[in-house]
């Protein structure tokens, strides 16, 4: 008597199948991604203030204003007056530092002055403390 061990070559057995459906995979995704949506806040572009109502109270002293101007030559003006030289800027720039309050000053350099020159202004101003400028007149400096 004889007894077959192996299949010898002819298998009934279906063959093993290597790939994954990935259809279900796709189908939690999409489901996850929709809840994901839904549940997400709506995303707004704005920024809420709680602004006071009514109308603020007059400031009680009216702030005193500094013009510097500077022409496209790089003469600095102070008020409308020439200022000479760096020293005598810095000196005005540390007695105005030290009011109290301190003044606006509006810093305004002509659109051919070189940039050097108000950049040291600037630069003398935060050295020697002085917090409250900026500069006015900047409209001339875009181009069409």
């Amino acid at each position: 008597m004889a007894m077959n061990v192996g299949s010898g070559g002819i298998s009934r057995d279906p063959e093993v199948m290597i790939d994954i459906n990935t259809t279900p995979l796709i189908d939690v995704m999409l489901v996850m991604l929709v809840m994901l949506i839904i549940t997400l806040p709506i995303q707004l572009h704005a920024i809420n203030l709680n602004m006071p109502t009514g109308n603020p109270p007059p400031p009680l002293v009216l702030p005193q204003v500094v013009k510097i101007d500077i022409d496209g030559a790089g003469t600095t003006y102070w008020n409308g007056e020439v200022v000479p030289d760096r020293a005598t800027l810095e000196d005005k720039i540390r007695a105005a530092a030290a009011q109290v309050p301190q003044p606006e000053v509006h810093l305004r350099p002509d659109k051919a002055s070189k940039y050097a020159v108000a950049a040291g202004v600037m630069a003398s101003a935060q050295r020697l403390g002085l917090t409250k400028i900026g500069i006015v007149g900047s409209e001339q400096f875009i181009e069409d």
